[in-house]
């Protein structure tokens, strides 16, 4: 059964067993505007929560995007490279970032629920 949870900075994660896949959610990707650019760390990178774990360029800024949970990338969203635009199109499927093997799914606890992260954006 997999879950997807929210950062206070506009991350998502869903945990599916041990892997867990992240991006930034569709609020955060309407306030960028127009995505240009994305950088994506190396697999077999580890990160931390709230390490810096990606960079995204925009028509407007470029803003940092950061673990929503400690793990070890196991895979990046290569197609992003040559089309960062599905950030916008679909931030939720095909605008994915990373793959992570989840190093604590305790942190999940810290981060927002569909319905806390509806009310965190209003």
């Amino acid at each position: 059964m997999s879950q997807t949870r929210y950062t206070k900075d506009h991350e998502w994660v869903r945990v599916d067993g041990e892997d867990a896949v992240m991006g930034i959610t569709a609020y955060a990707a309407e306030q960028l505007g127009d995505v240009v650019f994305v950088e994506l760390p190396e697999v077999g990178k580890e990160f931390k929560q709230g390490d810096e774990l990606a960079v995204v360029e925009s028509v407007k800024a470029a803003s940092e995007v950061y673990a929503p949970i400690s793990g070890t990338v196991t895979a990046v969203n290569d197609a992003l490279e040559g089309e960062p635009g599905k950030v916008n199109e679909s931030p939720a499927d095909q605008g994915w970032f990373v793959k992570l093997k989840v190093a604590d799914a305790g942190e999940l606890e810290k981060l927002m629920d569909d319905d806390a992260y509806k009310a965190h954006t209003e």
